[in-house]
């Protein structure tokens, strides 16, 4: 961490730095917060090439071209959406008033929070790092980023190019280790935005709790996907392949584990053969697939894929190429035969390993889904409105994509949060805005009102308007 941010007491400093900045200018106008995002998007894209670069550098492979699609489209098309409609979002809502309440009006007045803490972690740096702030700035608040440790090129050079566009008042980044991060998620933030996790995202709110900090958890868990009974399978086995593999299944909505109609689990791994081959020839030296962020979370898959093996489930490598240590690169596996209890159908994957689970009835791929902690997001391959409908209404996820993996989180217009173990809370688009604003509700009343009918003392007149306003 630089020496001009060395420890918890100087963490709070900047707090309340931003605090009183907040407080001089506490409602900016859209033409100011237009302003900003205008000059986040320039740095941004204007150094996406060096972005790019470090965070390679950092993964030890990520294909540009992955970074740019993955992350630096999706901020572009964040910071266009917010300019596009944020003026309009931070208009005040009429609302309609009860009749005893008349001739008062009802409004909702939308306001700036004042200070948002954001943790961010290492697979998406920069995307992760930016979409919270996009929505802070866009609500007028001001902001603290605390990046990753485990992407210290990518993490150094956000911080140098933010403190380069923003005032360090209005938004700065800071960088460190876990005691560093302990010592920002219990920060009087007036709202704190965590992606990680759930471990994590459990000491993140135990340490809100003690200021009350509202909190918003993106974290992760087992996110499903269905092939359904009358789906296209090579579509969907194409469509589930792309999707694991991207960032080689680092991604925390990723599909972690796949429900396939009992008897199809050889004819998945065949088309995920031939899938894998067309999308990266030589696996183990293609240049288009993504490294595992270090040796230990690299070890980690092993010890997955190796407790799975020893209690009975099978692995069917997916390419000619093995686990490599040395470059850090995992080839896609198929498993099959996992027992439920073992470690692989536990913890969230967060790599390159994908559990085929049969099914037999819709039925029964709907009952295993549910009786499992709720996911970040759900996937299901079907063209019958039937199947789409049961299990649209049937079980609860962050997000669903229905005959895709992934691109729900590239829209904009669309919220993106958990539910139960998968997180809390949304942003994005206009539930962004939200997230971070404080929904004022304001009533005003007339001059000339019948407040002065139901006040005390009470009687006669009271108990007969009671009547009356109990009838209607």
């Amino acid at each position: 961490m630089k020496n001009d941010l060395p420890d918890a007491a100087a963490l709070k400093t900047l707090l309340r730095d931003q605090r009183h900045a907040y407080l001089r200018a506490p409602y900016p106008s859209w033409e100011t917060r237009a302003a900003h995002l205008k000059a986040l998007r320039k740095v941004l894209l204007d150094n996406r090439d060096a972005f790019a670069d470090a965070i390679s550098a950092d993964f030890g492979n990520r294909a540009k071209q992955e970074v740019l699609l993955a992350e630096f489209l999706l901020v572009k098309e964040e910071i266009d959406a917010a300019l596009r409609h944020g003026k309009r979002w931070m208009r005040l809502q009429r609302r309609s008033t009860n009749k005893w309440l008349l001739p008062a009006r009802a409004k909702v007045v939308p306001q700036p929070l004042g200070v948002v803490g954001i943790i961010v972690p290492w697979n998406y740096p920069v995307l992760l790092a930016a979409g919270p702030l996009i929505s802070a700035l866009t609500a007028g608040n001001r902001a603290i980023v605390k990046m990753s440790e485990l992407t210290p090129r990518t993490s150094a050079l956000f911080e140098q190019l933010i403190g380069q566009t923003f005032a360090r008042d209005h938004v700065a980044v800071v960088n460190g280790g876990a005691a560093l991060a302990a010592a920002f998620s219990a920060l009087p933030f007036d709202h704190l935005l965590f992606t990680g996790s759930t471990k994590i995202g459990h000491e993140v709110m135990r340490a809100a709790a003690d200021n009350l900090t509202p909190v918003t958890l993106e974290l992760g868990g087992k996110s499903p996907a269905i092939i359904g009974a009358h789906a296209r399978f090579d579509n969907a086995v194409d469509n589930l392949v792309a999707g694991k593999t991207l960032n080689a299944g680092q991604t925390c909505v990723a599909p972690d584990y796949v429900l396939v109609p009992r008897g199809k689990e050889q004819a998945f791994i065949e088309r995920a053969r031939v899938r894998m081959a067309k999308m990266y020839p030589g696996c183990a030296h293609n240049p288009d697939y993504t490294s595992i962020i270090s040796p230990h979370h690299f070890a980690r898959l092993e010890r997955l894929a190796d407790e799975a093996q020893a209690t009975g489930a099978q692995l069917h490598p997916l390419t000619d190429s093995a686990p490599d240590a040395a470059s850090r690169r995992y080839p896609l596996v198929a498993v099959t035969n996992a027992p439920d209890d073992c470690e692989l159908m536990q913890e969230e994957i967060f790599g390159p390993l994908l559990p085929i689970v049969p099914y037999d009835t819709l039925d029964d791929a709907i009952a295993w889904i549910n009786a499992r902690p709720r996911p970040l997001a759900l996937y299901l391959y079907a063209d019958d409105a039937a199947t789409i409908e049961r299990v649209t209404h049937e079980t609860v996820a962050g997000g669903m994509a229905i005959n895709e993996t992934l691109m729900h989180l590239a829209c904009e217009s669309l919220p993106f949060g958990g539910v139960g173990a998968s997180g809390m809370g949304a942003y994005h688009g206009y539930e962004g805005f939200v997230t971070f604003s404080k929904m004022k509700p304001v009533l005003t009343q007339a001059r000339l009102n019948a407040r002065g009918w139901i006040s005390p003392p009470y009687g006669k007149r009271v108990n007969v308007l009671l009547k009356l306003m109990m009838r209607f």
